[in-house]
């Protein structure tokens, strides 16, 4: 994230995070899962975009028992808040990515005989042994060794010198809207599970709408990732609110345009506020004529196409509005759901995608 100017304590585009919120997140989701079941808070991704390391902390306070991330660099940024068998590197890694996260040390998932040989050819000699959680790929057609694959592979990695088998993981490919082929992933690793003849270590499949729709899934560990911050399931408090500033209000006579393309033209008179947010703060250029934001506790449309800095709203049915106030993108009863929808894709993408010129103010510290 790029550091605030010396001096200025007002950044006009900024992010709320309600670590309150993270904290009870898990403690509600914490309180669905079997007595002895661990919950690993997945913070890739900068946290979703709220920012891992204090996400990532506020987890942990809340009762998380471990922390998920994608790469090596991700885990070396919080390798102290917890220990390593609780940082999992769950990403698909090339050879050099591999080497790397034997060198971290943390908790790596292996999907092949291929890692194995890297995981073991890069983990220092007398260093501890590598927790390695074992990855099968019962549906999700992206990561993981298959079922038949599993039962030798496993042997190999417990057996090994330098690796030991803490884990053994799959992925839920449909769990948010297909039962019943959850249902047959779960079978499959479980069946594959059966044919194990070393101990497995912790069992783990269930992400977020897992934990949510399928609690008879949660094994010995679940992995939630968009349920922590609030925006998946009943009774979940979301931690992100999204605002900027007006930085212009203007009268638009009939017929004249707003940004570029005119692709909004004023059907009357009008008025319009631009407001210091864009593309590259994480307002998708799909928005452009599409969904509303919040200034002044009311609704108003987004007009024109998205700028890289800039957005146009209409406040024509806004009273007063002015440059310095509130505009609010995510919050105030907008769900990044909506915005999701608004901007043709999914939630996740809507959190992950806040640029670096976004500041994070932290709630709840």
């Amino acid at each position: 994230m790029i550091e605030a100017v010396p001096g200025v304590s007002a950044p006009q585009r900024w992010a709320e995070i309600d670590l309150g919120a993270i904290r009870a997140n898990v403690a509600d989701l914490g309180r669905r899962l079997p007595d002895g079941c661990r919950l690993i808070a997945v913070v890739k991704a900068d946290g979703y975009g709220h920012g891992a390391r204090a996400v990532a902390a506020a987890a942990l306070e809340a009762g998380a028992w471990g922390l998920g991330v994608s790469t090596p660099e991700e885990a070396l940024q919080l390798r102290d808040l917890c220990g390593p068998e609780r940082l999992l590197v769950m990403g698909g890694l090339a050879p050099s990515g591999c080497a790397a996260a034997a060198v971290v040390g943390c908790a790596v998932m292996c999907s092949g005989a291929d890692m194995v040989d890297v995981l073991e050819e890069a983990t220092p000699r007398g260093a501890p042994r590598l927790p390695v959680h074992l990855k099968i790929d019962t549906g999700m057609g992206r990561l993981g060794c298959t079922p038949e694959e599993a039962p030798a592979l496993a042997r190999r990695i417990a057996r090994s010198a330098r690796l030991r088998l803490a884990g053994t993981m799959t992925h839920f490919a449909s769990s948010d809207c297909d039962a019943a082929f959850t249902r047959l992933q779960f079978e499959r690793f479980l069946a594959a599970l059966e044919r194990f003849d070393v101990d497995p270590g912790i069992r783990h499949a269930s992400n977020s709408e897992a934990v949510l729709r399928h609690p008879e899934m949660s094994l010995d560990a679940v992995r939630p990732g968009l349920a922590v911050y609030g925006f998946a399931g009943e009774g979940l408090r979301p931690a992100l609110a999204l605002r900027a500033m007006v930085t212009r209000v203007r009268d638009v006579p009939a017929g004249e345009s707003a940004g570029y393309g005119r692709a909004w033209i004023a059907a009357r008179p009008s008025r319009v506020a631009t407001v210091a947010i864009g593309y590259e703060d994480g307002v998708m250029w799909s928005r452009g004529n599409r969904g509303e934001v919040v200034v002044r506790g009311r609704r108003a449309p987004l007009v024109g196409r998205v700028s890289m800095d800039a957005i146009a709203v209409e406040v024509s049915e806004v009273p007063h509005v002015a440059p310095g106030d509130v505009v609010t993108l995510i919050g105030e009863g907008i769900t990044a759901d909506e915005v999701a929808a608004w901007s043709g894709t999914i939630s996740h993408e809507v959190l992950t995608s806040l640029g670096n010129r976004v500041t994070r103010r932290y709630l709840g510290t």
